[in-house]
């Protein structure tokens, strides 16, 4: 199908370009939506007609963009999710819960104009693009994490995800080290020469007591 754009569609065309489309996508989003027309010679008359309102009226919408990208830029949004220890997500983020954790704190984004390229499935802090106009857009930070803490450990920049690790391999290190004592002939018998000689002092001291 070819319609008319009426005002610029990200990846498809300019104000006032016709373009061919899928039909599904023209009926479902750009028609509904007043972004496009029917191309043909009725439309193409109406959007000539309209054309300097148009105009107008989008560099309204620009402006109001543009006001509200510069107090959005730079956010961070916290998303609290269950998660593995190794960092992966039991579910994943999508755009819906991204806007829902923007509205949270009195920020009202649409699921429409939250750009990820898929739902995110891991902890950490991801970058996303939020298109507030066609022309203009914000660039925010989603903090997912398992809790409040982490989240905040985590937009200090710490990689909690390591510190698991590190933890984990200290931990494992330890249990080595024990059992390698535990073997060893040498170390056993270092720890029986000490037991003797504590209880030789512990016999003196009887015998002085005395």
């Amino acid at each position: 199908m070819e319609v008319i754009l009426l005002e610029r569609v990200e990846n498809l065309g300019q104000m006032g370009d016709v373009v061919k489309v899928k039909s599904g996508f023209a009926r479902n989003y750009l028609l509904p939506q007043k972004k496009a027309l029917r191309a043909n010679d009725a439309n193409k008359q109406v959007f000539e007609n309209q054309r300097a309102d148009l105009e107008a009226r989008n560099l309204d919408r620009k402006n109001e963009a543009d006001a509200a990208a510069e107090k959005l830029n730079g956010r961070s949004f916290v998303v609290i999710r269950q998660a593995s220890e190794a960092g992966a997500l039991y579910g994943s983020v999508t755009a819906r819960d991204i806007a829902d954790a923007a509205s949270e704190e009195g920020v009202k984004i649409e699921r429409s104009q939250v750009r990820i390229d898929k739902p995110l499935k891991t902890i950490g802090i991801v970058p996303v693009r939020i298109v507030l106009h066609p022309d203009v857009s914000a660039n925010v930070e989603v903090n997912v994490a398992r809790s409040e803490d982490e989240a905040e450990r985590q937009a200090r920049g710490e990689n909690v995800l390591a510190r698991e690790e590190d933890v984990a391999a200290q931990e494992e290190d330890e249990a080595e080290e024990k059992s390698a004592e535990f073997f060893d002939p040498e170390a056993q018998a270092a720890v029986a020469d000490e037991e003797a000689a504590d209880e030789a002092s512990g016999e003196e001291a009887s015998e002085d007591k005395d």
